[in-house]
């Protein structure tokens, strides 16, 4: 028989759930499968992991199971819905090889279609070297970088695959995720994470299956415009044009020249998103200060940090938390800086960084939807030092006003300069910002004096969206979709990617 239940297993004790089962019961109890499994650490003196998991014995223990609080596991249908199959000539185009494009193509090719994606950016080996030439010669490319090339913008940070929806296309993604090379971990990981390293090869692996099923991604292709002929999609593009009856867009929250095209075909309008610096901290430093005594036998650890100034009604908030990572540059236009986080699988390095953000509200900003973009670039351009290295400060000196005398040994591989890093935002986001760090030293004490912040981070998540009818058409279109971070809809991997299929799922509908 099958049970489902609930165990917690000491910080300090070996991580063995199939361990720990077996020395709960006095009979033979197997672990079917792991259902969930996080780490409460609200009490620093009694750190636990706690597990749910479908365990399997005898039917004789039944009374044995129910008494240590496992119940009989009922059985319920997968979310996942049946992909209708499709006998279709139709051509779907798809600019954009982020987790939108590439998931809303997975979806399509499930149903039959034939795809063609656009990348206006490298293959994830390619942009690799790209992205090393950038941090080590100060040379941008600025079509492939680490917010262009394949697998967007999300193949270069932690990889988190957190989200708060909730779909039976959430399952689809994960079980894909899998199947092209992440570990089955994030299936029951409460914070679910991937890693730099590994999605450069799930991305790989995706490409290689797409191209396998007949269908194409065409890389160092950007589009330049389009236009609808007799119903018909034709796409213009740096090399070449494209012709297709439906078209996803898939661009990214970065694809500023892009945005510009559509300003005059589309109904674009502001949105909310947030700026600030990175924050860096000895990894040591904050997994003491979330895992207490605990933290020798615990992997890096993240914070959430939200502070809401009841003052001026403006959110403060740590923002893409990466344990054991680096703080990377994120830039992909010239003289203007930008940064971002990532980390590797492991999570192992020394230092652990995110970015301390503010919020910017639509009427923050005079003007037009693109004038929201150039509010970000007035910040990069203010945070810009030749051979891209970064304004930075310690965090309590950012605090006094002051410029720090020396720099910290950090994780910016183009290298940090002093720098008054007041001078690169607008006032209100640097009153916000020493707001919050105050507040911040409440939770975690010494996180300013121990903190150290780098360049401006801008690229929280687009500025503008592209407004869309319930059937995920643009307005004004019936066979446009725009989809993900780059469309205003989205804001992470996970609804990206759900945001893509939802787009696809739409398509099929459409064609059964």
């Amino acid at each position: 028989m099958i049970f489902t239940g609930e165990f917690s297993i000491p910080a300090d004790m070996k991580d063995d759930p199939c361990g720990f089962v077996k020395g709960l019961f006095s009979f033979e109890v197997s672990i079917k499968k792991i259902l969930r499994r996080s780490v409460d650490a609200r009490k620093k003196s009694a750190v636990v992991i706690n597990y749910r998991v479908e365990v399997e014995t005898e039917a004789i223990n039944s009374d044995k199971m129910l008494s240590h609080g496992f119940s009989e596991t009922v059985k319920t249908e997968n979310e996942n819905p049946i992909i209708k199959k499709i006998k279709t000539k139709k051509e779907i185009l798809i600019i954009g090889a982020g987790p939108a494009g590439l998931f809303a193509a997975l979806r399509l090719i499930d149903a039959g279609f034939s795809v063609t994606i656009l990348e206006r950016g490298k293959k994830a080996e390619e942009r690799m070297r790209d992205i090393e030439l950038l941090e080590t010669e100060g040379i941008l490319n600025s079509e492939s970088n680490a917010v262009f090339g394949e697998g967007g913008a999300g193949t270069y940070s932690d990889g988190k695959l957190t989200s708060r929806i909730h779909r039976g296309d959430i399952e689809y993604f994960f079980s894909r995720m899998v199947e092209f090379g992440a570990h089955e971990r994030i299936l029951f990981e409460s914070k679910p994470h991937v890693g730099s390293d590994v999605l450069r090869e799930v991305v790989k692996n995706i490409r290689l299956f797409i191209e396998s099923s007949g269908s194409s991604v065409r890389f160092s292709t950007r589009a330049d415009d389009f236009s609808i002929e007799s119903g018909k999609i034709n796409v213009r593009t740096s090399n070449d044009e494209f012709c297709a009856d439906e078209l996803i867009l898939a661009i990214g929250h970065s694809a500023r020249d892009t945005y510009k095209i559509l300003s005059h075909k589309m109904i674009l309008e502001k949105k909310g998103f947030a700026v600030g610096s990175r924050i860096e901290h000895p990894a040591e430093f904050i997994n003491k200060s979330q895992y207490g005594r605990f933290a020798e036998f615990m992997n890096a650890a993240d914070y959430k940090l939200v502070f809401n100034n009841p003052k001026t009604g403006r959110g403060v908030y740590s923002f893409c938390m990466c344990p054991g990572g680096f703080v990377v540059n994120s830039s992909s236009e010239e003289k203007m800086l930008c940064v971002n986080g990532m980390s590797n699988s492991a999570r192992d390095m020394k230092f652990s960084n995110s970015a301390v953000v503010v919020s910017v509200k639509p009427e923050d900003i005079a003007g037009g939807p693109l004038e929201a973009i150039e509010f970000q670039r007035k910040i990069e351009r203010s945070a810009f030092i030749d051979s891209y290295k970064a304004p930075s400060v310690r965090a309590c000196d950012f605090l006094s006003g002051k410029i720090s005398k020396s720099i910290p040994d950090n994780s910016y591989r183009n290298g940090c300069v002093g720098s008054d890093l007041a001078k690169v935002f607008p006032d209100f986001v640097v009153c916000e910002m020493k707001a919050g760090l105050r507040r911040f030293d409440s939770m975690i004490r010494g996180f300013s004096d121990e903190g150290f912040l780098i360049g401006a981070e801008t690229r929280t998540s687009s500025p503008v969206r592209i407004k869309r009818t319930k059937e995920m058409t643009a307005e004004g279109f019936t066979n446009v979709y725009p989809v993900g971070e780059g469309a205003g809809y989205a804001g992470g991997i996970v609804s990206s990617a759900v945001d893509g299929i939802r787009a696809a799922d739409a398509i099929i509908e459409k064609y059964s």
